[in-house]
């Protein structure tokens, strides 16, 4: 199993980006969505438009049947905003060109990610490293474990720091300073 990790680094974020918003507008809010949630990508792409006029989003996750509330940054309110205008509220967010009204495939938002990321030169992403790399960021900002542990629905803290990749981080620090 191959493991992925978050993009801890601001200026990969903002090519991946870049990258993503000229291949197409969808594949680009897929990405926004994802490092600005914290969602897993089942529940991403799920979403519908009705979803998203909200400041929040009230999910039922996939993976561990619960109900959840997340508000949402400013930032992808905005985003939104402008990506659902004359869409019809049934309409799936990240709609596959085959079939009518379905939402693209797991295997369609790996594609897209690892594309990106290929053209921008990273390893180790697949659609996982969206939630990871909001997770990372939001320690990073806050210091906050506990938090962090609760939005991502984890029972561990130590956990969470591994899972985020802090525990790396500190690792590969820890070895670049090392001297004898």
């Amino acid at each position: 199993m191959n493991f992925v990790q978050p993009i801890r680094d601001p200026d990969m974020i903002l090519y991946m980006k870049k990258f993503l918003k000229e291949q197409s507008d969808r594949n680009y809010m897929l990405f926004v969505t994802g490092i600005n949630s914290g969602l897993r990508i089942s529940d991403i792409l799920q979403l519908r438009v009705n979803d998203v006029k909200k400041s929040y989003f009230n999910i039922i996750e996939i993976k561990t049947k619960k109900k959840k509330r997340i508000d949402m940054t400013t930032q992808l309110q905005k985003e939104f905003k402008w990506y659902i205008e004359g869409k019809e509220d049934h309409e799936f967010l990240f709609k596959s060109r085959k079939g009518l009204n379905r939402p693209i495939s797991r295997s369609m938002a790996y594609k897209i990610l690892r594309h990106a990321a290929d053209y921008v030169g990273l390893d180790d992403i697949g659609t996982h490293t969206m939630r990871k790399t909001f997770g990372y960021h939001l320690y990073k900002k806050t210091g906050d474990v506990a938090l962090l542990q609760k939005i991502l629905n984890h029972s561990d803290p130590a956990f969470t720091l591994r899972y985020i990749g802090i525990s790396d981080d500190m690792m590969n620090q820890a070895i670049k300073s090392f001297r004898i």
